[in-house]
């Protein structure tokens, strides 16, 4: 049965597994947006657009690169974890 330790076990795995998929689409914003934010204070361009579509395209790409990457991280965490807990209950 699941006892409240292996409860807190798996909210732990599922947060760092969470935080592991999320972490290039957000390292590309942040980049993104700090490169773009810099751009625009040096030369005083203040263009909403021109902060909005470079960070979209940025996000769009680097999750278009690493899909592989967390579909296979999701699939390893889910059948290492997941379905056996389920399977064994």
């Amino acid at each position: 049965m699941f006892t409240e330790q292996f409860i807190f076990d798996l909210l732990r795995e599922t947060l760092r597994i969470a935080v592991v998929v999320s972490a290039p689409v957000l390292m590309s914003a942040l980049l993104a947006g700090v490169s773009i934010g810099l751009f625009q204070a040096l030369t005083s361009i203040q263009e909403m657009t021109l902060t909005f579509v470079p960070k979209l395209v940025a996000m769009l790409a680097v999750f278009w690169v690493s899909m592989s990457f967390m579909t296979r991280t999701l699939v390893d965490f889910f059948q290492a974890t997941v379905i056996p807990s389920i399977a064994g209950s």
